[in-house]
């Protein structure tokens, strides 16, 4: 129910039985940049490459940034690749509005 009510916010879609308008939605977001907050304070953004039924999710080319104790310096973000984050970790989810921008241009997913 998580994703369903995230996704809403960003993709119009006709009506269709709840998992597969949440389905469909999901796809529209793959490879898109995704900024994930986690429990412990840490940022991760990456490419969202996908998740599954336990909001678990994979991103790709993945950067990490520490929370900082200070509230001027971001610090270096450490590459980390390809990381999942469990979903029962994730607090936050946003989507790079560039990200969305381009989907909408092009007149929806692929």
């Amino acid at each position: 129910m998580f994703w369903h009510a995230f996704i809403s916010k960003f993709v119009e879609l006709p009506e269709l039985p709840s998992s597969s308008q949440a389905r469909l939605k999901l796809e529209g977001l793959l490879n898109k940049n995704m900024r994930i907050r986690m429990t412990d304070g840490r940022t991760l953004v990456g490419l969202f490459l996908c998740t599954d039924r336990d909001c678990n999710v994979i991103l790709g080319s993945a950067q990490e940034f520490l929370k900082s104790t200070d509230m001027f310096s971001q610090g270096e973000p450490r590459v980390l690749g390809l990381a999942m984050i469990p979903g029962h970790h994730v607090v936050s989810i946003e989507v790079e509005a560039d990200s969305l921008a381009e989907t909408q241009s092009f007149g929806g997913s692929h």
